[in-house]
């Protein structure tokens, strides 16, 4: 049979279902959040080093103009060093059939192994032997094979790329080698370890359509750019990263008298550093955002658990009342408490890896491994569930000890026992010419907020935490918005960016403007550069602008405009000032990365804050002088006729100097369908979690509020108000507690979101913090439905309210 207890626990649990539920909704959203996030976060993180560790990826790179296949035998022999790679890298235009667009590509050289066991020596020499002619940062591929040797029109596609243009073994695609149309034959789809994230130079996000990764057989490259037993891009592998820096000056040395511009460690490289920033990020957000989801989360259950069991007063005196021991009667509640907490641990843990389980397929649309390693159980969020459970247990036991603290005469009333607070807030309501002045449904509203203001405040302050949430939840598109409006609309009015293979002279310029279509061209000059101010350094490019430059502007984040011909100095991105900890008239050194790799320094003229990463800008013709050069151009921007844009396009791909092109309009509209993809789910369902724990509060106190006035409401009917009359000043004092909420939760919500951008503040860019109306609207709109949702409860259960067993004596 079943035991007493047993029954006594399945009658609360039937009795109490609808707050139940709505405790279970509050927990399964806020550990889902964080189960999701750190859950993402570890699969990620392990399908990231899995991906490095087997597939070679370097630790340091090097860029050159052109090398002797012979250096490389030295770079070996540098101690520390255990492998080292030397391969041609060139940028190039594609031509598609079915995309007029200029497609730029990041052509790479693949070597297909010539070298066979040597049967004079043992085992372990001809793996050493072989193993220095093993490649970096190897290709795995995906689809196909790799090109046969000796072939030059074969190559192998990066997948991302070739999945945005639909291609398949065997399709073909023109690309622009060197000044020659070449038909290269796809034979394969592939990944490297250094390009899980494939972005154009100067992007902020990728765009798989517009640009991709080719790998071609060295003999092409060579051929296409005169390259013959010449690399001009290294990779290093070292036996202890410990060790890098005396490697890379040593490095550096060998590689200066062939147009070296520096090596880079993989903190500098740009696929990991794109993906080393977003699990940055992903972390912020794995812990900020769960975090103030949960905290909000426990907090309510606290309140909501505390405000039960007041409700359960008469009960447990009653109790005592008949001998019942302390700890039987906090037994009988946590029981009670247990479940639900239980029911909202297993929800929240399954929904939550569930969610992650999708995020982590949502991210190979950025990131692409060979595999994706799903890791559910990590300590993070087994610790974050079990605080949570104590902590809303402690909520329940922080009020079950108030009541037990009481003389079991004292706690069975059936009302509160009356203070000198009450009494005089009573008598207050009858003298003051401002009570005066208010209705009496208004005083009786006014009387029972003041009665309990611990109470009422914390029903305050609970549905200012769920406005807090949904503004949270939502503010992210705005801040989106303004960036892309404040890049792509305001600084840049240009419609294609192009790079050239080398500094160009001005007829280039003249050549390009003599185009049919285009309308106005504007040269700049990008050197790259090591900045350094103390101990602080920094590699970039110094982009050199025209005086009277009309197409990029510099613009701050209110968009002010700073001219680059008003200073023979730097003007550079508050990014950049904190990185390089200077100021406005400090003298920054400069090392010039290339050609005679001068140094001379610089006075910063300029500091302005924009929603880029470090950046440094100076006036074209004062950089000329700097370079000890004439007018150079490494690119240019231009404007062009929409009616001649299919032959602007064609005159792109067929221009032999031009290595890529960036098309701003293409661009922008890439930039929205990603962030809609990568952060629309995600903004949902965070709205979803948010909107319902403000309708899970709103709807806690509703039903806790009715249960605390239920003999109030019943002893009014009694006295001669109408039902209509009673119901008015119930919803009224829910109304009041929404009203009074929103002031606080506004304020609250921009202080959470300012956090959450503080927070993701990286190298690569700086959110600003946009208080949208928008936002504000959609809060206010979801609190308004929330309310009124709790309202029409509340009027039902008012309506079928027991005056005659409400005001019994409980026995």
């Amino acid at each position: 049979m079943m035991s007493a207890r047993l029954r006594l626990l399945l009658s609360d649990l039937i009795r109490l279902w609808k707050q139940g539920i709505a405790i279970v909704a509050l927990l399964t959203c806020g550990i889902s959040t964080f189960v999701m996030s750190t859950t993402t976060l570890r699969s990620l993180e392990a399908s990231r080093d899995h991906y490095y560790s087997h597939y070679r990826f370097a630790h340091l790179w090097a860029t050159l103009v052109r090398a002797p296949d012979s250096l490389l035998e030295q770079i070996r022999d540098i101690p520390g060093v255990t492998r080292a790679s030397g391969r041609i890298v060139r940028q190039a235009i594609l031509d598609f059939p079915d995309s007029p667009e200029p497609i730029t590509a990041r052509l790479v050289s693949i070597e297909i192994p010539r070298v066979s066991p040597n049967p004079n020596l043992s085992h372990q020499d001809n793996n050493k032997t072989l193993e220095f002619h093993q490649e970096l940062d190897d290709l795995v591929l995906r689809q196909g094979r790799l090109p046969r040797v000796g072939s030059l029109t074969e190559a192998v596609v990066s997948e991302l790329f070739a999945q945005a243009h639909q291609l398949r073994i065997g399709d073909t695609l023109l690309a622009n080698l060197g000044g020659k149309q070449q038909r290269i034959e796809v034979v394969g789809i592939g990944l490297s370890p250094d390009s899980i994230y494939v972005v154009q130079p100067g992007l902020l996000l990728s765009d798989n359509r517009l640009y991709g990764i080719l790998w071609l057989p060295r003999e092409n490259l060579e051929a296409a750019w005169n390259m013959e037993g010449a690399w001009n891009h290294l990779a290093v592998e070292l036996e202890n990263e410990s060790d890098r820096y005396k490697i890379q000056s040593q490095i550096d040395q060998l590689l200066a008298p062939y147009g070296g511009t520096g090596s880079i460690d993989r903190d500098d490289q740009e696929s990991h550093a794109r993906v080393r920033d977003e699990l940055n990020e992903l972390r912020t957000m794995a812990f900020l955002a769960p975090a103030i989801f949960l905290s909000v989360t426990v907090f309510l259950i606290h309140m909501v658990f505390s405000r039960w069991i007041m409700q359960q007063r008469e009960r447990i005196a009653t109790l005592r009342a008949f001998g019942y021991r302390t700890h039987e009667i906090t037994w009988d509640v946590l029981q009670v408490v247990s479940v639900w907490i239980a029911a909202g641990v297993l929800l929240g843990s399954l929904v939550g890896l569930q969610l992650a389980r999708w995020l982590s397929e949502l991210y190979k649309a950025f990131f692409r491994f060979p595999e994706v390693f799903h890791l559910p159980f990590g300590w993070q969020w087994i610790l974050t569930v079990a605080l949570g459970a104590i902590v809303a247990t402690l909520g329940a036991w922080s009020g079950l000890r108030q009541i037990i603290k009481l003389p079991p005469a004292l706690a069975m009333h059936s009302g509160a026992m009356p203070s000198t607070n009450t009494r005089w807030l009573a008598h207050w309501t009858q003298s003051s010419k401002l009570s005066a002045a208010l209705s009496p449904t208004l005083r009786l509203v006014l009387l029972r907020a003041l009665s309990n203001p611990w109470l009422t405040s914390l029903s305050i302050l609970g549905v200012a935490l769920g406005i807090a949430l949904l503004i949270l939840s939502s503010f992210f598109e705005a801040t989106i918005d303004r960036v892309l409006e404040h890049q792509f609309s305001q600084s840049q009015h240009f419609d294609f960016q192009l790079a050239f293979d080398e500094s160009r002279s001005p007829s280039a310029i003249h050549e390009i403007s003599q185009w049919t279509g285009v309308q106005r061209v504007e040269a700049f000059r990008s050197v790259p550069v090591q900045l350094q101010h103390g101990a602080s350094r920094e590699r970039l490019a110094i982009l050199g602008l025209d005086h009277d430059a009309q197409l990029f502007a510099l613009l701050d984040q209110n968009n002010v405009a700073y001219p680059t011909n008003s200073t023979n100095g730097l003007i550079i991105t508050n990014k950049l000032a904190e990185k390089l900890n200077v100021r406005r008239g400090d003298r920054i050194d400069v090392q010039v990365l290339e050609g005679e790799q001068l140094r001379f320094s610089l006075t910063v003229d300029q500091v302005f804050e924009n929603y880029t990463g470090p950046a440094a800008f100076v006036d074209r013709a004062t950089l000329h002088q700097l370079l000890r050069e004439g007018e150079r151009a490494s690119g240019a921007y231009l404007t062009i006729d929409p009616i001649h844009q299919n032959l602007v396009y064609q005159q792109i791909k067929d221009s032999p100097f031009i290595c890529g092109a960036l098309n701003r309009q293409a661009t922008l509209a890439n930039f929205r369908d990603l962030l809609g993809k990568s952060t629309g789910w995600m903004r949902f369902i965070n709205a979803i979690f948010a909107a319902l724990i403000m309708l899970g509060v709103a709807y806690n106190s509703a039903l806790i509020t009715f249960s605390e006035r239920a003999r109030d409401l019943a002893t009014l009917r009694v006295l001669g108000y109408r039902k209509n009359e009673v119901l008015r000043i119930l919803l009224l004092e829910l109304l009041a507690i929404t009203l009074l909420a929103i002031p606080i939760g506004i304020p609250l919500g921009y202080t959470f979101a300012y956090g959450m951008i503080s927070a993701l503040d990286s190298d690569s860019h700086r959110l600003p913090l946009v208080i949208d109306p928008h936002t504000i609207a959609y809060a206010l709109s979801v609190v308004a439905l929330a309310t009124a949702l709790c309202c029409g409860l509340v009027a039902r259960m008012a309506t079928q309210l027991d005056i005659v067993s409400v005001l019994k004596v409980r026995e």
